[in-house]
């Protein structure tokens, strides 16, 4: 099993923007071999900003790369548009593989 995760650093008073972002886009994911669920978390707002995390779980490692180069995540991304100013920083990616 493996674990997708991209942390965000949302500025203050986009989060209702950041939120329906996520909500209204087809991510595809559906249609792809080997995933099986995606979560988008909030943090705790800080004074700068407010922190999420999408969190994708999938079959393997190799389920998450083959996503990452086919049409369905082409599709999802495209649509991916960002007021300025939403984000502070660019997404952070973090994967993991489940030992226990």
């Amino acid at each position: 099993m493996y674990f997708a995760m991209n942390r965000f650093m949302i500025a203050p008073g986009f989060e209702e923007a950041f939120e329906t972002m996520w909500r209204e886009r087809e991510s595809y994911l559906d249609q792809v071999p080997g995933f099986q669920t995606f979560h988008l978390l909030k943090g705790e707002s800080q004074e700068d900003h407010t922190p999420y995390v999408s969190h994708s779980q999938w079959a393997s490692r190799e389920a998450f790369v083959a996503w990452t180069d086919s049409e369905a995540f082409r599709k999802a991304h495209s649509q991916a548009r960002s007021p300025e100013g939403m984000h502070l920083s660019h997404p952070r990616f973090e994967g993991f593989e489940v030992i226990l």
